[in-house]
């Protein structure tokens, strides 16, 4: 690209999705995970206990379930239901947010039961980091989509698609200039063209080939607008040091890199003039020397990058603004003490929701799209050669 090497980061995670970044990591074992948990328990005994239902056969697939049996049955909770019912009704709404948005497979309509640690502790939801997860899992299906034997797309996609939009203003729809909380919700109502994919597709590649480095905007968060609507705990001390960490991040038996440094070497060289971060980065001499740089009246010596900064540069990387402490930034439904319970961040590996065993690769196969930790072998007549993992920094 001509502006230089970009990437979604946790902190674009945190932003757009209001996830939390710091927390314990999600993974465990995939196959035959019920051994390892609550006694060996029988995996379909334990979802019934906690759902009160269990699926037909008809609408399971080894451990998943099919999406459309989910909606009928969780559809709409009662109005006198009880605490119970209630609980009941929340696991599955959260294991459909799991299986279908943030961890979604190529297939589409399944839910993997992987998730019934998980929802068996709702008051713990919060402690875990779903964003580092979730990207994660993102940069695996994005690794594997550049080869040229794969047709489909699985992941959060609506992160991948709001992070286009904020950093790409030319690629962005028109009439979607209202903000709100998490930042990806401000395009909840786009609905793209049905024109044919073919003319589509070779549009949007004339395009992204005549991309100029003023049409990439590096710190799309710095308006007064987006400052409006952020909660307050996404700009706390410890997050933000989460962002500037180049760390692993894990999802079950996905293990990808935050290669950060690669990313905010480009951004302080398209500010600075070309100043290398080199042996200080992530040194305080570092951070106040990036402090300075944004909050300095800086002119870029690029020509034509003026118009790719939004707003004064002196947020993603400075003190939060005030707020009040009874504010919190947690997952959807968590009690408070949930995610301001001390947590371990994903930089460490001391703590596991669930013990621990070497993953069973299943067969590889285009449809299902388990995760694995070793690439599908491609078949070119009668050679086999192992497919190249593409860079996901």
């Amino acid at each position: 690209m001509p502006f230089g090497e970009c990437t979604i980061t946790l902190q674009d995670v945190a932003y757009q999705l209001g996830l939390p970044v710091d927390g314990r990591y999600v993974s465990g074992c995939l196959s035959e995970f019920h051994i390892y948990i609550d006694g060996g328990r029988p995996p379909w005994v334990w979802f019934q206990e906690l759902l009160g239902v269990i699926p037909p056969p008809s609408q399971v697939q080894k451990y998943a379930v099919n999406c459309t049996w989910f909606q009928e049955t969780f559809g709409e909770c009662p109005e006198d239901a009880d605490d119970d019912t209630v609980r009941r009704y929340v696991r599955a709404y959260i294991m459909m947010l799991l299986g279908t948005q943030l961890f979604a497979d190529k297939s589409g309509n399944r839910i993997h039961i992987r998730w019934l640690p998980y929802v068996a502790r709702l008051e713990e939801l919060g402690t875990y980091s779903w964003g580092s997860a979730a990207l994660a899992w993102l940069y695996r299906c994005m690794c594997r989509v550049a080869n040229r034997h794969v047709v489909k797309l699985a992941g959060p996609l609506q992160l991948l698609q709001s992070w286009i939009f904020w950093r790409f203003p030319q690629f962005r729809p028109t009439g979607y200039e209202a903000f709100s909380w998490p930042l990806a919700s401000r395009w909840a109502g786009y609905n793209p063209s049905g024109s044919e994919k073919g003319p589509r597709v070779r549009a949007w590649r004339l395009r992204i080939d005549r991309l100029q480095s003023r049409e990439f905007i590096w710190m799309p968060y710095s308006s007064p607008d987006v400052l409006q609507v952020l909660h307050p705990e996404v700009l706390e001390p410890r997050h933000m040091a989460v962002w500037r960490s180049v760390t692993a991040l894990i999802y079950f038996a996905v293990i990808e890199w935050h290669q950060i440094d690669r990313t905010l070497d480009r951004l302080i060289s398209s500010f600075s003039g070309g100043v290398s971060m080199g042996r200080d980065f992530g040194s305080p001499r570092f951070l106040d020397g990036i402090t300075t740089i944004m909050q300095g009246e800086v002119t870029p010596r690029r020509a034509g990058q003026t118009s790719g900064i939004q707003a004064p540069l002196d947020v993603d990387l400075n003190e939060p603004p005030s707020s009040s402490a009874g504010q919190q930034f947690r997952l959807g439904g968590t009690p408070t003490s949930a995610f301001t319970a001390a947590s371990e961040s994903i930089a460490t590996s001391s703590a596991a929701p669930l013990r621990v065993a070497p993953p069973v690769q299943p067969t590889p196969q285009e449809e299902e799209d388990e995760i694995e930790d070793e690439e599908p072998l491609v078949r070119r007549g009668q050679r086999a050669r192992i497919a190249r993992r593409c860079g996901t920094g």
